[in-house]
């Protein structure tokens, strides 16, 4: 149901076709949220087809058409409905953690190259999200500036906050997962001299 609630959040800025809201999945929700292309055309036919959006043909290029989907009423009582319910959280499946608990088995070596991955794959995710931040402060986030032009005036400051507190929690995880790789590697060499 996530992807589904996802998707209708997207479609409350405005009108877009599939392949619109796949880009702006990948660099807006798509932070909290994956889902490849072969997931959301298929949840966009069955919201279509359970009245929670409208589609209808656009052209496309000189003799193509594209579908281009808005949300309707019963949608947005769909995702109010969603937003206003207490979540039910996953367990958990963290394979880097998963790894982490049985290191004894690993060679020093690979197992630091382990950590300085996690490492990587961290900052990259902390640089992408201090980067959304700055562009909420710049005005330059296009998804964002295009939800504020549609959001009412007294509004549009807890909309701001939201995404940046969104973005900060993220961060904040990132940062924690650096140190924890970090502190891995020490154990590592402490563990094996």
């Amino acid at each position: 149901m996530s992807l589904r609630n996802a998707l209708l959040s997207l479609l409350t800025v405005e009108p877009m076709t599939g392949y619109d809201l796949y880009k702006v999945f990948e660099t807006s929700v798509g932070h909290v949220w994956h889902a490849p292309d072969s997931q959301i055309y298929p949840e966009l036919k069955r919201m279509e087809a359970e009245g929670l959006i409208t589609g209808q043909d656009v052209p496309w290029g000189p003799r193509g058409k594209k579908r281009q989907y808005a949300i309707t009423e019963e949608g947005i009582a769909e995702f109010k409905a969603w937003m206003n319910t207490p979540l039910d959280y996953a367990r958990t499946r963290d394979p880097a953690h998963l790894k982490a608990a049985y290191l004894e088995w690993a060679q020093p070596e690979p197992a630091k190259e382990q950590m300085r991955a996690h490492i990587a794959h961290h900052q990259a995710l902390l640089a992408q999200w201090q980067e959304k931040i700055s562009e909420m402060e710049q005005g330059t986030n296009s998804m964002l500036e295009r939800r504020l032009a549609n959001t009412e005036p007294e509004q549009q400051e807890a909309t701001i906050a939201y995404k940046r507190f969104t973005y900060e929690g993220l961060i904040a995880r990132a940062e924690a997962e650096i140190q924890w790789a970090t502190r891995g590697i020490e154990l590592i060499n402490r563990l094996n001299p």
